[in-house]
């Protein structure tokens, strides 16, 4: 049941107005800050209006313009997209709050350009969540890029500089000339760039168009880290710790692999790729790949954000993965991958910048001892390990039980040890991290000596997504709720 209304444009359209509002007040901290915590308000607000009618089975549609004959920039909010961009909107304010407890003490010349471009950003990821057709979800992907690029740059130290550079070549190469071209082949082949449940090609299309078509649209959608697409990312990591955050948790990367999860979903349909196992399997083994390698050249990296940019990427490959299983339960667990790992990467990375403020450790082999001087700081870096390894009581501990059975009921059954050797990969490099902190003897006097807690503007932060790990597990069934409203629509008797 559709309903045409206005709000998710105003969602959207906010965080955008705010960016301006933001500019204009560069010269007043306080104001321009308190812009984007009433923009974030407004956001939150309005989501959670529109909750109820989501969960009753509506989808609220709002097409801006016309562009294309039955293609217009479109509107529309299901189960999936409500989760995502509560998600993204959500955690903005705890990584603004660390932003001004990082940021301010430098007087950083660029921080009103920082957050006008995070707060285009995040309009973005909301664009990207409520899309109703490619080219919609193509803009705002694009917008996401040159958005996202000041801010990788932010220092503007020629690390910065190259890992731009290496950002914005990958991102806007492998758009520009794989998925772009996709979506025109799509539309020349359907007529259509709608996400309907049932897919929008017919039983005339050949497999091998439509194999092809999932390879340009996974490696198109670089964003989502698949290798060997992926070295932006390890390269953006020299960002500080609030775009990293920005990065890997709360919209870039969760927008590539969002954009697979809809195109797979919604352009394909599930009961296409479930009915050909020769289609499901292209997916599966790209990601497979992707996870089991970039896992163990994390289990490898004692730089500890390179350490936490190699897991986004197999973490990532997850929920293609789950995806592309094209089972109920494989889709579930993708879906709640999403918001359970960006819960969980977030704490880490804020918690990777406060451990560098706090003592300037870089390196894993710096960190012996110090959790005894930041016991804050380690006990949510702890906590969000066990939300990324998927143990309990943390969230990741639903989405990989989701992932599990999706695969024992998918014909791609084999894909089920790939997550059970993933998910000890995972634990092989991040617990000895919390082990070296709290119990080894210290490496490094010098460090050691200087360790202790950051401002409580970065701590608090830092300890509200820690406690998100918990809560997301405690409230999954609520999650679930709306996974399920978009499995209804796409998955289920279509």
């Amino acid at each position: 049941m559709e309903e045409a209304q206005a709000t998710p444009f105003w969602i959207i359209l906010i965080s955008s107005m705010a960016a301006v509002l933001i500019s204009i007040c560069k010269r007043t901290p306080n104001l321009r800050e308190g812009i984007i915590f009433l923009a974030a308000t407004l956001k939150l607000f309005l989501l959670i209006s529109m909750a109820p009618g989501v969960l009753d089975g509506k989808l609220y549609t709002f097409t801006v313009i016309n562009l294309l004959p039955n293609v217009g920039l479109s509107l529309k909010v299901d189960g999936a997209g409500l989760l995502f961009a509560f998600v993204s909107v959500t955690l903005w304010i705890p990584v603004t709050i660390y932003s001004i407890g990082l940021l301010r003490p430098k007087s950083d010349l660029s921080q009103t350009r920082f957050y006008a471009c995070f707060s285009i950003a995040i309009s973005s990821a909301v664009g990207v969540a409520f899309s109703a057709n490619l080219l919609t979800m193509f803009i705002f992907y694009e917008i996401l890029s040159l958005s996202t690029y000041p801010l990788v740059t932010h220092n503007q130290d020629n690390e910065a500089i190259k890992g731009g550079r290496k950002y914005l070549i990958y991102l806007l190469s492998t758009s520009i000339g794989l998925a772009l071209p996709a979506m025109i082949i799509v539309y020349q082949q359907t007529g259509s760039l709608d996400f309907i449940g049932s897919g929008v090609f017919n039983d005339k299309t050949s497999n091998t168009l439509i194999s092809l078509l999932i390879v340009m649209f996974l490696y198109g959608f670089a964003k989502a880290g698949l290798m060997p697409f992926h070295a932006w990312l390890p390269g953006a990591m020299v960002a500080p710790a609030p775009v990293s955050s920005l990065l890997h948790a709360v919209a870039v990367v969760k927008v590539g692999v969002f954009s697979i999860f809809r195109v797979m979903t919604g352009i394909f349909g599930v009961d296409r790729l479930a009915s050909a196992p020769s289609l499901t399997m292209v997916v599966c083994i790209i990601a497979g790949i992707t996870l089991i390698t970039a896992s163990l050249i994390a289990l490898s990296q004692d730089n500890l954000k390179a350490l936490l940019a190699y897991s986004t990427i197999g973490q990532l490959s997850y929920i293609i993965l789950g995806v592309g299983l094209a089972s109920e339960s494989g889709i579930a667990g993708a879906a709640l991958h999403i918001p359970m790992h960006a819960v969980g990467k977030i704490t880490l990375f804020l918690c990777a910048g406060a451990i560098y403020e706090a003592c300037g450790a870089k390196y894993i082999s710096q960190m012996n001892g110090i959790g005894r001087k930041i016991p804050l700081t380690m006990t949510a870096f702890f906590l969000g390990s066990l939300c990324v390894i998927g143990l309990p009581p943390t969230g990741g501990f639903i989405s990989k039980w989701y992932l599990l059975n999706g695969a024992l009921d998918s014909s791609q059954q084999w894909a089920f040890f790939i997550f059970l050797i993933s998910s000890l990969l995972n634990a092989a490099y991040f617990l000895p991290i919390v082990y070296r902190a709290f119990f080894a003897l210290p490496s490094d006097e010098v460090i050691y000596n200087k360790a202790s807690e950051p401002s409580m503007l970065m701590v608090i932060p830092m300890l509200i997504t820690a406690a998100g790990c918990l809560l997301v597990f405690f409230f999954s069934n609520t999650m679930y709720q709306f996974v399920e409203q978009f499995l209804n629509v796409y998955a289920k008797n279509n």
